[in-house]
């Protein structure tokens, strides 16, 4: 009767000491530490591009600047990652102000799409993944047309960074797999931008006078890496040296690459990377 009862005792034991040990292994799958998750939910997102046309001179823009920051930082739409690029144009420096992130190039951008898109250059104007457009501040409007966005088909696009062994110079090694989607007839333009966060400015003159201005990722250079002809090549991998200016902050640079349309100007993929520290 006792070695029958010790011999239970230590089934029951068994039983209890796996489900213990099955529940804490289950714990462990399911529970992954958060950096993991992050990058897994990183991974998988669509990158669609968001780009701000604005000026410090203009008084209808902050609110579309701080909406264009809170979305790259927060990420509120499922699956998708926000590419932010926040362009400053210079139409509105005769007003008072001169805007020092302004560029006449910005400007040309800008006429570029509302030419594409039948519309006017206006300011705060957000274009997204260069195929919608609307006021800037118009934040249900913004997580829809991005939420559209993430939904189109998109190419690959990889983008690594390295140190190039010169001073402020960066190699950014480049491939865009097969592009599928586009028109037969439309090629494909691969941009590069340099973007710096945590830019700021206390306005002294014109509509913004007496406000200190904080910005998203404002664009200090973009230019066009090479041109994708479907008759020829439907792909690209490569390389390009990343110059930085002395007086941006690497932890607040960032390179953006994304493959645009020539004709429509529809961004059809992207890829961001932040500079090593």
């Amino acid at each position: 009767m006792k070695s029958s009862f010790a011999k239970l005792s230590v089934a029951l034991f068994g039983l209890v000491f796996f489900g213990w040990a099955f529940v804490r292994a289950t714990d462990r799958a399911t529970s992954l530490p958060p950096h993991q998750t992050g990058s897994t939910a990183i991974s998988a997102s669509v990158p669609v591009v968001v780009e701000l046309f604005t000026s410090e001179g203009c008084s209808t823009c902050p609110p579309a600047d701080a909406l264009l920051a809170r979305l790259e930082s927060q990420q509120p739409i499922p699956k998708t990652q926000i590419i932010a690029l926040e362009e400053h144009v210079d139409y509105w420096n005769s007003d008072g102000w001169v805007d020092p992130f302004s560029s006449r190039e910005w400007t040309l951008r800008q006429q570029d799409y509302t030419e594409k898109l039948k519309d006017n250059p206006y300011t705060p104007q957000l274009v997204v993944d260069g195929h919608s457009a609307l006021i800037g501040s118009r934040e249900d409007l913004a997580r829809q047309a991005i939420a559209t966005a993430s939904a189109q088909p998109k190419v690959h696009v990889a983008l690594t960074l390295a140190p190039s062994g010169k001073p402020g110079v960066e190699q950014a090694t480049i491939s865009v797999d097969q592009l599928t989607g586009t028109q037969h007839s439309d090629k494909s333009e691969v941009w590069l931008a340099v973007t710096e966060s945590g830019l700021h400015s206390s306005v002294t003159a014109g509509e913004n006078a007496g406000s200190d201005l904080h910005h998203a990722s404002v664009v200090r250079t973009l230019r066009k890496i090479t041109t994708i002809d479907r008759n020829k090549a439907a792909s690209y991998s490569g390389s390009t040296p990343v110059h930085l200016d002395s007086s941006w902050k690497p932890q607040n640079v960032r390179v953006v690459v994304f493959v645009q349309e020539k004709k429509s100007r529809q961004i059809v993929g992207a890829a961001a990377a932040a500079i090593q520290q």
